[in-house]
């Protein structure tokens, strides 16, 4: 209670603020934008799919910073100014953001902020038969990315009626593309001789799920969860009965663990990236969703040989 009564403190004397005029100051380099559809997106994913559909009448604002992993990460002042003052908070749900139902519920009454829950509706896989919890990583199953980007598109056109068909024709572009990867998944995968694959960070449980696979993982559901010895005596065992040739790791968290255990099993590291974020050298080169599952896609394959 005493967590939640400061966070609703903060977020009251900033509310004011912005209210009062604070210029264009906004979170991190992005700032608000007069005549477009300000959105607000808790994490990556959410952010590219706004985009694709939005176009040119929406401005997208990610909260999470290039190169920064986004299970523990918090909005500091700057981020809640600007998520007050959007038209559209987007955040993934399921459990994901923990910080989200302080915010959600420290919003004034008067507020006008169109709240949507990307992961609404999607096929979500509960971790637990007792308690009404999800595994989030919703998004890394294409056939889930198109739910969430059709949430996404229904709120676009609540707020901005009259670009519909625009917005109607970009989520019917972006659909496409997501299909066409899910039909490379499919085919690609079913091909595989293997259908195990050692993870850090248990995170592909949609992916295996659409595709036929199975992960252990050294970590849980949170990338920074520590393994107990029993945990990585059970992941040498794993590989050593599936013949695994390789620890998948990932990007904007230590591999040192993964590598480690790799040497110890004698075994190669290769990238399967969970696409919680970019890297700054990503955002560069102009990688995005499609690209980055593609290059899973093929790491995948060359693993499961």
């Amino acid at each position: 209670m005493r967590k939640k009564s400061v966070f609703n403190i903060v977020l009251l004397a900033v509310f004011v603020l912005a209210m009062v005029g604070c210029g264009g100051v906004s979170s991190s380099k992005a700032k608000l934008v007069e005549g477009k559809v300000n959105v607000v997106t808790s994490f990556y994913p959410l952010y590219e799919f706004t985009r694709a559909i939005g176009g040119e009448y929406v401005n997208a604002i990610n909260l999470v910073p290039a190169g920064v992993e986004p299970h523990d990460w918090s909005p500091k002042s700057r981020d809640i100014k600007n998520m007050t003052q959007a038209q559209i908070f987007v955040y993934q749900g399921a459990g994901f953001e923990g910080w989200v139902k302080d915010f959600i519920g420290s919003l004034p009454a008067e507020s006008n902020l169109k709240v949507v829950e990307a992961s609404k509706g999607a096929d979500l896989i509960k971790t637990s038969e007792n308690k009404d919890e999800f595994d989030p990583h919703a998004w890394l199953s294409p056939l889930n990315a198109i739910k969430m980007a059709n949430n996404i598109k229904i709120a676009l056109v609540g707020a901005d009626p009259a670009h519909k068909e625009v917005f109607e024709k970009n989520y019917a572009s972006y659909e496409a593309k997501l299909l066409d990867l899910d039909a490379r998944y499919k085919k690609e995968l079913a091909q595989t001789k293997k259908k195990e694959i050692a993870v850090s960070h248990y995170a592909f449980a949609y992916l295996c799920r659409d595709y036929g696979l199975t992960q252990m993982s050294i970590m849980g559901l949170s990338p920074d969860a520590e393994p107990t010895a029993q945990d990585l005596k059970k992941m040498n065992a794993y590989m050593k009965e599936h013949d695994l040739k390789y620890i998948f790791f990932e990007e904007l968290v230590s591999d040192k663990l993964a590598k480690t255990l790799a040497k110890d099993a004698k075994v190669d590291t290769m990238v399967l990236n969970p696409l919680e974020g970019l890297t700054d050298a990503q955002m560069k080169a102009g990688e995005d969703y499609i690209s980055i599952m593609d290059k899973n896609l093929k790491n995948l394959v060359i693993a499961l040989q």
